[in-house]
């Protein structure tokens, strides 16, 4: 009997790590059958390599800014925490997300956890609490597309409008649950998690423990300041992603192909985020069909040349995502040993220490 859970347990996880890559390669074929790719990589080699060093510097402002705004969203629970530390965790949260999705997510939380000694449980929660952030930003940046794209939106993409109010409901649902578990945390709380111990305690347990992470997540953003900085630095980033995006049309010349402007980054920037919510490695696959499809079939520019932005871009993104985790687990770890600190690595950052508890 045990054997055969094992065996089950063994299949479970051997399924979901060749799932993604199955998907990965479903939606590769799909994208790119009927593209000439000789032309695209034409397209590529004669990238800027001016525009492309502009590109990797509003890349990583971006990504700094994300920083700053996750320090905001610690800084009542330790007001000093190290900047380098909160840009080397996003760092590494994204190259693993390049390999496994999602679980960079986990990740990132528990490395900043170890390097800064904070709890795990409050980090991994600033971490959901984030991404439910993104997701509403998001969804606003969807509906600002609407108005800045010269046409109807929702009827050229018929899935947006449905997404849209789903995603909305979902923040909607889940911003109640938060203030609920955080106002009436004991009562709340008790009264599911009986209900449910009476149908599986093995449930009810883990219930237990993400309740735990939600409240210590969400409890963490504090005062009025740091909302309004959450807030500011929210738009910087969606700002900048935008920003990235217009760069990156300048990098490969589509502005001598055709008509580009910030408004068409921004809708790009906004629709594209739909692949990436897509459970492949770093959005393979799945961003570049909803790219090409965005340049292609909103702006008109011909497959081969969607097809080398979605590439190019993709490959940059990917390629500085995997180093920039090797460089800063490296660095920073250096840093952590002559503060007379143990290094930390993908295996380590699991081990529950007393700052953990």
């Amino acid at each position: 009997m045990t054997s055969d859970k094992r065996n089950t347990n063994s299949l479970t996880k051997l399924a979901g790590y060749f799932l993604p890559v199955l998907i990965t390669l479903l939606f590769l074929y799909w994208t790119f059958r009927g593209i000439d790719l000789k032309q695209s990589f034409v397209q590529i080699f004669r990238t800027s390599i001016w525009w492309l060093i502009i590109y990797l510097v509003v890349f990583y402002l971006s990504h700094y800014f994300r920083a700053v705004r996750w320090k905001f969203m610690i800084k009542p629970v330790k007001p000093d925490v190290s900047s380098l530390n909160l840009f080397g965790a996003l760092m590494v949260g994204y190259g693993v997300n390049c390999i496994i999705p999602r679980l960079g997510e986990l990740y990132r939380g528990l490395f900043l956890g170890k390097w800064e000694k904070i709890s795990r449980t409050t980090m991994i929660g600033t971490v959901v609490v984030e991404r439910v952030i993104d997701i509403a930003s998001f969804a606003l940046a969807s509906l600002i597309s609407v108005y800045l794209f010269n046409g109807d939106l929702f009827k050229d993409i018929p899935w947006l409008k449905p997404s849209l109010m789903i995603g909305f409901v979902f923040i909607l649902v889940f911003v109640f649950l938060l203030i609920a578990l955080v106002r009436f945390k004991q009562n709340f709380t008790s009264v599911i998690l009986k209900f449910v111990d009476g149908i599986n305690p093995n449930i009810s347990k883990k219930l237990s423990g993400v309740f735990s992470t939600l409240i210590d997540g969400f409890s963490s953003i504090k005062g009025i300041g740091n909302i309004l900085n959450i807030v500011l630095y929210t738009a910087l980033i969606f700002i900048f992603y935008a920003l990235n995006t217009y760069v990156g049309f300048f990098m490969i010349g589509m502005e001598k192909l055709g008509p580009v402007d910030f408004s068409m980054a921004w809708v790009f920037m906004a629709i594209s985020a739909y692949g990436v919510l897509i459970p492949t490695p770093g959005g393979t696959g799945s961003y570049h069909l909803i790219s090409i499809f965005v340049l292609s079939e909103l702006y008109h520019f011909s497959y081969e040349v969607s097809a080398a932005y979605a590439i190019l871009t993709h490959f940059i993104q990917f390629f500085v995502f995997i180093i920039s985790t090797v460089i800063m687990i490296y660095w920073i770890n250096k840093i952590q040993v002559r503060k007379g600190a143990k290094p930390e690595n993908f295996f380590s950052v699991f081990n529950q220490r007393k700052e953990d508890e």
